[in-house]
């Protein structure tokens, strides 16, 4: 992971301010860049390594492998490199999808399928050289083994760029992948040759061809291309597999062996100018010397040719490799010096910085340069609202912490988002908001109504560019095509996680109808908060799945540890802590403040230190993620402090095996920053932020002067250490403060929140 002459020459051209502090210096792309499992048989990060600006469309990077549960289309482990994709997923699971457009240089021998990592199908696959492997914010590079061949990667937001250094060959080759889609196949392509250097053309993706969900997250997309070679198209041709009509192309059937091995034996064409098939593919031929450059630049869109070429022509045409890395590097440092650190290891920062680039991924931006887009109708829309459409959304993921996060970092792109799921649910006839949208796709996976939390999280902090009234509306609808209905509970497999987290979005509608003046409709859902006391069962003393028939389903042999009963991808121990709008109801419930205190207390001492999943407090997935502030709440703020301390120190770390779960779309970065910052939301649509201790010594957020007037807000931590972890006093702009929160608008009004720290607990603080 080493540097090579090529990013040291952009970081040296980077401005005079920004080579002060180079924030892109401390980047790791590689943290999460892997899809292996941990001990118990759970994937880690699942990342990707390659270039992108922030919330780029484009995202160019390595593709180890198709198939699998591999979202990203990457993972560290694996020996071989099967091409360069201008599309990526990062951090999900469910096979993934994009992954689109794959460019590989090869030389000898034309191959036309990529074959396997064993060996057994022989095809362009390439070996790579691990000590060459690098990547930086924005840029990525690395040697093709088996090739002689040097890579690299950037990209602009909406157009990719590679540079490949190729040996002395007399038959070097650059070789476009048309089919290829991480969780499946595209289900048809077209190419054409429109210029002497140039080609276009589309790939089309449906569920028919797997992706997202193998199918089943309802894909359905089109990637159209213009690129550019810098060096012109004297010999080239295509290939075309013989794809029967009607044959099935989900994930399992594109990566068996009997349809790889139909793949290896394509057509190959070169008498054309344009194809057009269900597998097809490009490649431009040439003679080079040692050490000679070719360059690939693609623009795409997701509307259509015109899009594609406008992208082209407004972002890269006419600029070379070095400048587009030194632009993208510029846009890097930007953006990550919204927040500066000071103090902690260098590890830490990495971490920490590396966390910050993860969450300016998505959601990316959806419309091209002259604002459009295509809607939830599948037709063409354009923006004219004032807003940038967005897309992917990984609602039951990102309410909890990205969103709360952006409010203060990025309040525009909350904003950008409720209008993207607003229109979307106009758009599509649907008239609900998605809690999973990929590319307009109606996924329906996980469950919640999470874009209601957003919503009224923004709505509360002031973020208002959006039609509130028309929100309010898809809000309600949201709430009853999934709630708790008039049993006041959600019956069957996922009945304790679908019934507290409707409730508590029954209370996001509540509390913003309350806003807006709607009286009645405040009423009506404040007496839907309280439907998770409806499957309260007071004899076992925990929460309980329940029938159609109001009956109770028999409690498992594991208790509240036995995984799935009742919850999504958790238990009923991990689950059953989410009332985060009716604390002191919820501790009614278990006992009484003490005895809560103490159960909650008890899973935390119960954790593994390694953090992997487990059936305590399991960091690696979502569920959790509030529970550690829950203390404060429970006026044992001291206990907020010692495990925020003990996650950020076990459940993150500057390598390959960083992420303990799934990145999931900026999620577990995004609690590592407000976590380790010192501050963290409980209750996503209540102004209040909790207070804990920070991993830092000064932390300076920017605040967006089109929004606050506040400048900057830092939190300065005195005496901090591995040992001083407990907070003994605090002073807000220089006056004492002895509260274990801050409101939303202390923070944006700016000024300096100093804690003092110690290695015992101060069981006084925060009591106010």
């Amino acid at each position: 992971m080493k540097h090579t002459l090529a990013l040291l020459l952009i970081l040296a051209c980077l401005p005079a301010m920004a080579q002060k502090k180079s924030y892109v210096e401390k980047v790791n792309p590689f943290i999460g860049a892997t899809t292996a499992a941990d001990r118990t048989g759970n994937g880690l990060g699942k990342t990707y390594p390659g270039a992108t600006t922030p919330f780029g469309m484009v995202q160019v990077s390595p593709q180890t492998i198709t198939g699998g549960d591999n979202g990203s289309g990457y993972s560290y482990e694996h020996t071989t490199i099967e091409g360069f994709s201008m599309t990526q997923m990062s951090g999900v699971g469910w096979y993934g999808d994009l992954g689109n457009f794959t460019v590989m240089p090869t030389t000898g021998t034309l191959h036309t399928v990529a074959g396997k990592e064993d060996g057994s199908i022989t095809g362009w696959r390439s070996h790579y050289d691990k000590t060459t492997e690098t990547a930086r914010a924005g840029y990525y590079s690395v040697r093709l083994s088996d090739y002689d061949i040097l890579a690299e990667c950037s990209a602009t937001p909406r157009c990719g760029i590679l540079r490949f250094t190729f040996p002395e060959s007399d038959t070097s080759r650059i070789q476009i992948d048309l089919a290829r889609r991480v969780g499946g196949t595209s289900v048809l392509q077209n190419v054409k040759v429109v210029g002497p250097n140039a080609i276009e053309g589309w790939i089309r993706c449906t569920p028919d061809g797997g992706g997202w969900g193998d199918g089943g997250g309802n894909a359905n997309y089109t990637v159209y291309f213009h690129a550019e070679f810098n060096k012109d198209l004297e010999r080239y041709g295509f290939w075309k597999a013989d794809i029967r009509t009607g044959e099935s192309r989900h994930l399992g059937d594109v990566t068996s062996n009997t349809y790889l091995q139909r793949v290896a034996r394509s057509e190959i064409i070169r008498d054309r100018k344009e194809l057009t098939g269900k597998h097809i593919g490009f490649f431009t031929e040439f003679p080079t010397r040692k050490g000679e450059q070719v360059e690939l630049k693609v623009g795409i869109s997701f509307v259509d040719i015109e899009g594609a070429r406008k992208n082209f022509s407004a972002e890269i045409a006419g600029k070379d490799f070095d400048a587009v890395a030194r632009t993208t590097a510029e846009q890097w440092n930007k953006e990550l010096s919204r927040i500066d650190i000071e103090g902690g290891s260098d590890e830490e920062q990495t971490i920490f910085y590396t966390a910050l680039y993860h969450t300016m991924l998505d959601p990316r931006i959806y419309e091209d340069i002259d604002g459009r887009y295509i809607g939830g109708d599948l037709m063409i829309h354009t923006e004219s609202e004032g807003f940038t459409k967005r897309t992917i959304f990984s609602g039951w993921d990102v309410f909890r912490s990205l969103f709360p996060l952006y409010t203060i970092m990025l309040p525009r792109v909350v904003e950008d988002e409720i209008n993207s799921l607003v229109t979307l649910a106009n758009e599509s006839g649907n008239g609900y908001f998605e809690r999973w949208e990929f590319l307009n796709a109606y996924s329906g996976c996980m469950l919640g109504n999470p874009a209601i939390s957003i919503l009224t999280d923004a709505y509360m902090k002031g973020l208002r560019h959006y039609d509130i009234e028309a929100a309010y509306r898809v809000a309600k609808a949201t709430s009853a095509q999934f709630g708790n209905g008039e049993r006041g509970y959600t019956s069957g497999g996922s009945s304790i996680s679908c019934t507290l987290e409707y409730a508590y979005t029954d209370w996001c509608i509540a509390r913003l109808a309350e806003a807006l003046g709607h009286t009645r409709d405040a009423q009506i859902f404040d007496e839907k908060t309280q439907a998770y006391r409806n499957i309260f069962d007071s004899e076992m003393g925990w929460f309980r799945v329940k029938n159609d028939d109001g009956t109770w389903a028999e409690w498992p042999d594991g208790g509240r540890t036995a995984h799935w009963y009742g919850c999504m991808e958790c238990n009923p121990l991990q689950q059953g802590w989410f009332v985060p709008h009716d604390v002191a109801g919820m501790t009614a419930l278990m006992g009484g403040r003490e005895k809560t205190v103490a159960d909650l207390n008890d899973m935390f001492e119960k954790t593994p230190r390694e953090m992997y999943w487990n059936d305590y407090y399991n960091h690696a997935n979502e569920p959790v993620h509030a529970v550690p502030f829950l203390f404060n709440r429970l006026g044992s703020p001291w206990l907020t402090q010692k495990w925020t301390r003990f996650i950020c120190d076990n459940a993150y770390a500057n390598a390959v095996e960083g992420l303990i779960g799934n990145e999931d779309v900026g999620q577990m970065s995004a609690w590592y920053i407000l976590a380790a910052a010192g501050i963290h939301p409980y209750c996503p649509g209540d102004t209040r932020f909790e207070i804990t201790s920070p991993v830092f010594d000064k932390i300076t957020f920017r605040l967006d002067s089109t929004y606050f007037s506040g400048g900057e807000f830092t939190i300065i931590t005195h005496g901090n250490s591995d040992e001083n972890i407990y907070i003994r006093k605090a002073r807000l702009n220089g006056k004492s403060y002895n509260k274990c929160h801050i409101d939303f608008a202390d923070i944006t009004r700016g000024g300096t929140l100093e804690l003092f720290m110690s290695d015992k607990p101060n069981t006084k603080f925060g009591k106010q």
